[in-house]
């Protein structure tokens, strides 16, 4: 009974999953990626990812259609790179995925801003986009760093390249405006778009997050 009720509350609330699901890989990436198969079953919890924010995007204005049609390719790609060993697709998926993440951020803020009725679901779409922001700009950091090596440093091991969990450390830093930390930009086009990231930040926070505060002090007939 308890699993029905858990089933049908996850159809009710798509966006808590996805965000659940982000939060969990966020946990689990840094045991993973270090190591052949472990980065094999982060691509594979990616591919989950990814089926996870296209079953959201569902809810929301944007095409579902158009979600699958960017999944299929980097889903092609991270097979590629688990099965034939091929690094040198990481750049493209990347850019693929960030792409990807935007779309469904876009998709999840139109979904927020279609009404002036704030609904459970909503809470939850503010959470999963801010995570969707900060995993698009990850990627965005791992293209730089594919085509430009060093375009990041750290206070340890400074001389490798920064992982996938290093570069979403230094993304949610960004977005959510609480310092850099150790893992900083180094070059002018890592600059550029950690300052892009930033604005986003503060232009999200002043405007979806702080109309769904206000929202939230009207009173609602549908809460849920």
């Amino acid at each position: 009974m308890r699993l029905l009720r858990l089933l049908v509350r996850t159809r009710r609330h798509p966006s808590a999953i996805l965000l659940l699901a982000q939060l969990l890989g966020m946990l689990l990436y840094p045991f993973l990626e270090r190591t052949h198969y472990g980065h094999i079953a982060f691509n594979a919890f990616g591919i989950v990812i990814l089926t996870f924010t296209i079953r959201m995007v569902r809810r929301t204005p944007g095409h579902t259609w158009l979600s699958v049609a960017m999944a299929v390719p980097i889903i092609a790609l991270l097979s590629a790179q688990m099965f034939l060993n091929l690094p040198v697709l990481q750049a493209w998926a990347s850019a693929l995925e960030a792409l990807f993440y935007f779309y469904a951020a876009g998709s999840l803020i139109a979904y927020m801003m279609a009404d002036r009725h704030v609904t459970t679901d909503e809470l939850y779409a503010a959470g999963a986009t801010f995570t969707l922001l900060a995993w698009g700009f990850t990627h965005l950091y791992l293209v730089v760093q594919a085509l430009a090596p060093h375009s990041f440093a750290a206070a340890v091991n400074s001389e490798l390249p920064r992982t996938w969990t290093e570069l979403n450390y230094l993304s949610f830093a960004l977005l959510s405006s609480t310092g850099i930390g150790d893992v900083i930009p180094l070059t002018v086009h890592a600059r550029a778009l950690a300052s892009i990231e930033m604005f986003v930040g503060l232009m999200y926070l002043a405007s979806v997050v702080a109309r769904l505060i206000g929202l939230t002090m009207q009173p609602s007939k549908n809460p849920d």
